[in-house]
């Protein structure tokens, strides 16, 4: 048996749809984690990711004209890439390529027909997003490969990172185009899986029974299937984002994972403790109070009052949407409840723009003893009649009443600054929390949960979340509250929910600090400078695998 021998790479090219692009969790993933990689390889990793410009600036990147100038002029020159390069605007300012794709749905067909040919990629059912995905993830290889071809020889060592099934293609074709880069994927949650608990099956209950390509062919998820589960077994390196999602993995894909690659934070996101932490906490919840006492007709106090939210992607069943609401309900109707609560749903959704009325209200600084008309939101939104988190309430008769000590206020829009009502961004509105909760269904790991415990607020969460369960593992005061789901304890885990708000309004300022030190502690274990080692042992592997694979000659067959 050969001895592998320890490796790190030299250049490391990481593609995804989110660099300088802002959609989930995984533009926090890589954008926290920047400023760590540049510590370790200083201006060594390339992001590669898609360029949308269209002749507009994006705020999140910066081009520089004599980054990487030679072989900028040769990509473009000789092998006809139209690339920029730059700096993405995040902590490390880490380099970014950004390549604009669209010349290559031209080939698509004959690019498909490759991928069929060489690595039985059934592209046959694509439909939507298939396509610009696909020919990104081509482009972004081509990036790697010109790169290569223009300063590579065989004494460096250069790895591929690829992320979720969008950025697949470039893997499959760098293993025959330039075998001598090791490639890693990352799939942050299956497409199979996330299509399974999107569509109200259960999918933890049944795990073991579920066939990946019979449940692709149910859910008409062929196509993303495919491509994803043959880069899962032909990558050099096969990872995932948590303990939760390699068991989903090994069932669905039919590999397991190599490395487990756990999301970290970045802690220069949150204020420095003392005064900046304190004034930023006091800001965030005098915005928060203002914005609910206007819209509520209210006049609730900024210290008495215990303010709650919730975040992230407007997947209602996936994130716990409907549980939240339900628990909240629950909440509302129980006599023990004496003291008010502001829950505030930041999930964004399509809206036309921000409430005239409300937006009028807080231009003359007036709170007024009666609510706005619909004093359950903040800005219309297009589907209003449709919105599921508004049906839900109407169906359970919430309405935020002046005599209930429960308010819940839904806030639809990106919280970047420039919403028309808070006008600040989601973390110097965050740290104004007292308590965060996120009861997902399907989660891969659970960013939201993190960022909340980073900025010092208690959050409670479930065990099916990657975070979550982490966090359970961590033992003693966490500052975390863990709820057992399964695919059939809804009202379970809802009372849970109601009675951990309930035990929390109980809390003396003393215990209410006790917890919060224990959150920023967890959080403090789970910065990036602890678990980058994990991507020292997924470049290793895949390295080693490299080696093994060029060695054998099979670039035609699996490496697992």
């Amino acid at each position: 048996m050969t001895k592998k021998r320890q490796q790190s790479p030299d250049y490391i090219f990481e593609s995804s749809w989110e660099v300088c692009h802002k959609v989930g969790g995984i533009y926090t993933v890589l954008s926290s984690r920047a400023k760590t990689m540049q510590e370790h390889f200083p201006d060594k990793v390339f992001f590669i990711g898609p360029d949308f410009s269209d002749g507009k600036d994006n705020p999140m990147f910066t081009e520089d004209a004599t980054l990487l100038s030679a072989w900028v002029s040769k990509a473009r020159e000789d092998d006809g890439l139209r690339l920029r390069a730059g700096r993405w605007n995040v902590p490390g300012r880490p380099i970014a390529i950004l390549i604009d794709f669209t010349p290559f749905f031209a080939e698509r067909n004959s690019i498909y027909n490759w991928a069929w040919e060489n690595f039985q990629v059934d592209s046959l059912h694509a439909y939507g997003d298939y396509d610009e995905a696909s020919m990104f993830a081509y482009a972004s290889a081509k990036v790697a490969e010109s790169w290569y071809r223009h300063n590579g020889d065989d004494s460096i060592d250069v790895v591929y990172h690829a992320h979720e099934w969008m950025t697949c293609l470039g893997v499959l074709y760098l293993q025959k185009a330039v075998p001598r880069i090791a490639t890693i994927f990352t799939t942050h949650a299956t497409s199979i899986g996330r299509s399974i608990a999107g569509n109200n099956k259960p999918l933890y209950d049944y795990l073991w029974a579920y066939n990946g390509d019979q449940m692709a062919h149910e859910l008409n998820m062929e196509s993303k299937h495919s491509i994803e589960k043959q880069t899962a077994w032909y990558a050099d390196c096969f990872t995932t984002v948590s303990d939760i999602t390699a068991r989903e993995c090994k069932q669905l894909l039919d590999t397991p994972v190599d490395v487990v690659l756990t999301n970290g934070f970045e802690d220069s996101f949150v204020p420095a403790a003392g005064k900046p932490f304190d004034y930023a906490r006091r800001t965030a919840r005098r915005k928060l109070i203002q914005v609910a006492n206007t819209l509520l007709g209210t006049n609730m106090d900024i210290d008495e009052t215990v303010i709650i939210s919730t975040g992230g992607r407007y997947e209602f069943k996936n994130k716990g949407i409907d549980m939240l609401v339900d628990s909240l309900n629950r909440l509302r109707q129980d006599d023990s409840l004496n003291k008010d609560v502001i829950v505030f749903i930041n999930v964004p959704a399509w809206i036309k723009g921000p409430r005239i009325e409300l937006q009028k209200r807080l231009e003359n600084n007036t709170t007024l003893s009666f609510p706005c008309s619909n004093p359950r939101i903040t800005h219309d939104l297009h589907n209003q009649e449709q919105d599921m988190i508004l049906s839900q309430m109407n169906w359970l008769d919430m309405h935020n009443r002046p005599d209930e000590h429960l308010k819940v206020i839904f806030v639809p829009c990106y919280l970047d600054g420039h919403d028309g009502i808070f006008d600040m961004h989601y973390y110097d509105l965050l740290i104004g929390n007292d308590l965060c909760i996120y009861p997902s269904y399907y989660e891969p790991w659970g960013y939201t949960p993190l960022e909340s415990i980073a900025f010092h607020v208690p959050c409670i969460t479930t065990d099916l979340a990657g975070f979550g369960l982490w966090a359970s593992q961590e033992g003693g005061e966490t500052g975390v509250m863990v709820i057992h789901r399964t695919d059939s304890n809804f009202i379970d885990a809802a009372e849970e929910i109601k009675r951990l708000i309930i035990d929390f309004t109980r809390k003396s300022p003393e215990e209410v600090s006790r917890l919060r030190s224990s959150a920023a502690h967890t959080a403090g274990k789970a910065l990036w400078k602890h678990f980058i080692t994990n991507y020292s042992k997924a470049y290793e592997h895949a390295l080693n695998a490299r080696d093994q694979r060029l060695k054998v000659g099979s670039k035609n067959s699996p490496n697992k």
